[in-house]
């Protein structure tokens, strides 16, 4: 076989593994049963393994933590040498082992099982020493691995890693976890600033440029040179907005004007500019600016002109 054949065979290989774990989950009470008692334990979600299997445990150890479930990873073998004690007594523990007979997770789970602990087993074998020493059993079906010797961790990991998902999903669904728990829990980089960072962050870094409508050529170009923001807002005398006057719309009025005399910012400006409100997620800006292929918006606190958000602002903060 070509390397590209391969590729897409192990692709496909694992694909049907994670049909067939989906379409296994319509005969497992086990699953629903254990995700409702996680949701109701005043414990956290201990996640063990070996291997491979203690990779993933880490990943799914780690997703919980995100989505609102508390968890922790404790590898097999440290754990029969001393760091058992991280387990409190409402801990959830679950143990993946692709055959379940690994001798680390048959030395653990008796001790698990003595502490008073639950013990889930999430393993391909339901006859194996884990799943009947288990109180639920999570059972990842895998008839065979998708390297070409049917040894590696492939197939199994990938079953494993989906069901870890499945789990913390069901528990984010139970628990109502929200965008803005989410948010909480992600504060660093882009991924958290899409889900806390609001125009308000952003647009209080300027100053608010504007002028009247009646406002001359030379009083225009002084605003939007000064404020470095490559436009301006134009106002009525009450203060409502009328439009807004970018460097662009100067460079087309130049091009195509003779006799700049006697030319006011409301002849210019563009009527009915884009805006967002003052509270919006700063990403909501990023797509609106994407969608009319723009550079700024007006920001609009209610009725009232409260300034401009600038590409230039987006990315400084890392959301392009």
């Amino acid at each position: 076989m070509s390397i590209i054949d391969l590729a897409r065979q192990t692709i496909r290989l694992e694909a049907d593994v994670l049909l067939k774990l989906a379409d296994s989950l319509d005969h497992s009470t086990d699953f629903v049963a254990c995700v409702e008692g996680i949701s109701r334990s005043a414990g956290r979600v201990v996640v063990t393994g070996i291997g491979k299997s203690a990779i993933v445990a880490q990943k799914i150890a780690a997703t919980l933590n995100s989505t609102g479930t508390p968890a922790l990873f404790l590898h097999a073998a440290d754990a029969i040498h001393g760091d058992l004690g991280m387990v409190q007594s409402n801990d959830w523990v679950m143990c993946l082992s692709k055959s379940g007979e690994t001798p680390e997770i048959k030395a653990l789970a008796p001790l698990v099982k003595n502490m008073g602990n639950v013990l889930i087993a999430m393993t391909a074998s339901k006859d194996s020493y884990l799943a009947r020493h288990s109180d639920y059993l999570l059972w990842t079906p895998i008839e065979q691995e998708a390297d070409p010797n049917n040894l590696a961790p492939t197939s199994s990991t990938t079953a494993q890693m989906a069901l870890g998902d499945a789990l913390a999903v069901g528990l984010l669904a139970l628990k109502g976890f929200t965008p803005d728990d989410f948010a909480r829990f992600h504060p660093g980089g882009a991924l958290g600033k899409q889900l806390y960072l609001r125009v308000r962050d952003l647009s209080h870094l300027h100053e608010k440029p504007w002028v009247g409508e009646h406002a001359s050529l030379s009083e225009l170009i002084v605003e939007i040179s000064s404020k470095r923001l490559g436009a301006t807002a134009v106002l009525d005398a009450e203060g409502h907005l009328k439009g807004i006057v970018t460097d662009g719309d100067l460079r087309r009025m130049l091009a195509s004007t003779r006799s700049l005399e006697g030319i006011t910012a409301g002849e210019i400006a563009t009527k009915k500019p884009k805006t967002i409100a003052f509270d919006a997620m700063a990403v909501d800006a990023l797509a609106q600016m994407r969608q009319y292929a723009i550079t700024q918006l007006l920001v609009m606190d209610g009725e009232r002109y409260a300034g401009i958000v600038h590409l230039h602002d987006l990315l400084r903060e890392g959301l392009v």
